[in-house]
């Protein structure tokens, strides 16, 4: 079998995107089946995943991402801890560790067992040399480097188990969005895609908003009104119901269209179902606290111009990364090449 190659990999994964924006019928069956397995993989929400993750899988992009990439000639086994919040949440670190020629590890979520296999199979069948960098594996061992992500209290087992490897371990994060009051209604209708995809459960969903002070809340609820059907979900009304009558009981002041809670509160982690807001006098005290808070936010999202070290995104795009859009800031790419010195 001959060996993986940069150009191999590059022609690979654009025949995948092209294949994730148009799945074959093999594929629409695993999306049919993934929704049994967790309630959570609607075949829309499973399809919005795809066509993201084939949106990012164009030629140019890749060709550029690919131009700062220098593949191993000594390839390195990378255990790789994959979380199952949203669906193929874990494809991003997989295309790492082939782009830098080493071999995954790979721990599958058991949230999400069903689609990134599939998806990798379709990669091997494009390129077959592929399948000597993929190993799933139930117990990790025999690794040089790891990749985890979880949530605060998994952080923990993570650093104790793995903190003498190099290792890169990913803890909660959430995303926010600052607005001037100026939004448009299409604007506010777009900020909803990065609300409710996935219903709000990845940690680019923006769970808190910024307000300017005496913002008038009926102008960010009424554009909203397309995504009133996600309370027919039943896990996502679950989370509603249960939210919304904790409030009642505790008389908690917040507001409620009828499918999403929103609460005055300094807190950057708000439950499912209900979203955040914290006013501002202006934007320079804004500006202070996302600094300071850097740690604890994946996204910025915002149609103003900010004076912020991280990148801001336009309203809608949350969900849609570049390939050079690491998460938690860390660059997974610069981590791989590194441990080739080990």
């Amino acid at each position: 079998m001959s060996s993986l190659t940069p150009k191999k990999l590059i022609t690979a994964l654009k025949t995948l995107g092209e294949l994730m924006a148009n799945p074959s019928h093999e594929l629409e069956t695993i999306i049919e089946i993934a929704q049994h397995h967790n309630a959570w993989f609607t075949p829309d929400e499973v399809k919005k995943s795809l066509y993201s993750l084939g949106k990012m899988l164009n030629e140019n992009e890749l060709d550029h991402w690919f131009s700062t990439i220098t593949m191993t000639k000594n390839p390195k086994k990378v255990g790789l801890i994959l979380a199952g919040n949203i669906p193929m949440v874990g494809f991003h670190d997989v295309i790492c560790v082939l782009a830098t020629g080493n071999i995954a590890l790979i721990k599958m979520s058991s949230s999400d067992d069903k689609l990134l296999p599939a998806i990798i199979k379709q990669l091997i069948i494009i390129e077959p040399s592929i399948a000597d960098h993929i190993e799933y594996i139930d117990r990790l061992k025999d690794f040089d480097a790891i990749i985890a992500t979880g949530s605060n209290n998994s952080s923990r087992y993570f650093d104790y188990y793995f903190g003498k490897v190099p290792n890169v371990i990913r803890k909660n994060r959430n995303s926010v969005a600052i607005l001037s009051g100026n939004e448009t209604p299409t604007e506010i209708e777009n900020l909803g895609h990065d609300i409710f995809d996935y219903f709000g459960l990845g940690c680019r969903n923006v769970s808190k908003i910024f307000v300017p002070k005496d913002y008038e809340i009926k102008n960010f609820f009424e554009p909203l009104e397309k995504y009133q059907p996600i309370i027919n979900h039943f896990k996502y009304n679950n989370n509603y119901d249960y939210n919304k009558s904790i409030y009642l009981v505790n008389a908690v002041k917040h507001l409620d269209n009828g499918f999403l809670l929103v609460k005055e509160d300094t807190s950057f982690t708000s439950p499912l179902a209900v979203l955040f807001y914290e006013e501002y006098d202006s934007l320079t005290e804004i500006e202070k606290l996302i600094e300071k808070e850097n740690d604890h936010i994946q996204c910025v999202v915002s149609v103003m111009n900010l004076n912020l070290k991280k990148d801001i995104i336009g309203f809608g795009n949350s969900q849609h990364p570049k390939l050079w859009d690491y998460a938690d800031d860390v660059n997974t790419i610069a981590f791989l090449e590194r441990i080739e010195r080990i």
